[in-house]
Parts: structure tokens; C-alpha cells; sequence
């Protein structure tokens, strides 16, 4: 049995580009330690990049959130300086929306195999939340585990409302 580690949306215009926020890149040393830790006991890691393309306005997300971001081939769709070095060797996910369905069928395939799944990055009420149903829904039998150190938010109120949800379906919050 392993432990699988998902790192989110740990990009550029979530940090400091188009909907980038105060206290974004706070998570970014501790994400570091865990995706060394993970690497250090040979566990996996994976990471999801939200990619959305010119035509963002004429979707149904850039309708209801009409600011152009993480455009596939610019700087913002890019991870983070600090992290693009230490996930180059990891499997992405890259997801036109907040959680991804590549991602939930990878986690089924292996769902067997793994003993827990910690999710951590932005944006927690968001696309952090999104994708721990996704895999709580795909490995109902793992362990589920969001550090509350490792997601931020735009809105602490909604980041705690979040963190409440995910502890409602069984989530370990540490």
C-alpha cells in the first residue's frame, strides 16, 4: 500500500497573476517539505494544472468567473517557480474545470493500491475541495487528508466552510 500526494493548481496566476491573492504563497514551503517527504519514502505525487484556453469567456466557468486565467501557454497557466523543479518528474492532470475526471479514473484504476490520498495547493473552497470529493468518491476506502497549512483561499471564511464540508464526508483535516 502507498500514500499518494496531489498537489493543486500551484500556479503562477493562482500565486501572483490573474487571481492571485494575499497569503497564496505562505503554502508554498510547506508543499515543499511534503513533496520531499513523499519523494523520500517512494511515494507518489501528482499534480493538477487548470488549463483553459482564448475561447475561457465563452465557457460556463469564464461566464460566472469572467477573468481570464491559467490560459494554456502563458506564464500563468505555469507552476510556480519553487515548485516546477521539485514536481518535473510527477504525473499532471491538467483540468478544464475545478476537479478533474482524468484524475478520478487514475485514482480508481489504483484505488487498491493506496492506503491514503493527501491533497494540498489552491484553491481550497474551490478546486481543493473539488477534487478531494473526486477522490473520496474514487477510493472510498482510502484515507483522505487535507492539511489546513497546505490550501489557502481568497476568503478564510470560505476556506473554513470548505475544510467543514470535507470533514463532513470523512476527510482527515489535520
Amino acid at each position: 500500500m502507498r500514500r499518494l500526494l496531489i498537489v493543486v493548481d500551484m500556479q503562477n496566476d493562482f500565486v501572483d497573476g490573474a487571481l492571485g491573492f494575499e497569503g497564496a504563497d505562505s503554502i508554498i514551503p510547506g508543499i515543499l517539505e511534503r513533496v520531499e517527504e513523499y519523494k523520500a519514502s517512494g511515494d507518489e505525487i501528482v499534480y493538477t494544472l487548470d488549463t483553459h484556453f482564448e475561447n475561457y469567456m465563452d465557457t460556463m466557468e469564464g461566464a460566472k468567473l469572467p477573468v481570464p486565467h491559467c490560459i494554456k501557454g502563458t506564464d500563468g497557466h505555469k507552476l510556480v517557480p519553487a515548485l516546477a523543479e521539485a514536481l518535473k518528474d510527477c504525473k499532471c492532470f491538467e483540468k478544464p474545470t475545478f476537479g478533474s475526471m482524468e484524475l478520478a479514473r487514475y485514482i480508481e484504476e489504483n484505488r487498491e493500491d493506496l492506503k491514503s490520498i493527501e491533497l494540498c495547493g489552491l484553491v481550497s473552497n474551490i478546486c481543493v475541495v473539488s477534487n478531494t470529493v473526486i477522490a473520496k468518491a474514487a477510493a472510498p476506502e482510502a484515507e483522505i487528508i487535507v492539511d489546513p497549512g497546505l490550501t489557502k483561499g481568497m476568503d478564510g471564511k470560505m476556506t473554513e466552510a470548505a475544510l467543514d464540508v470535507m470533514r463532513s464526508i470523512h476527510v482527515t483535516v489535520l
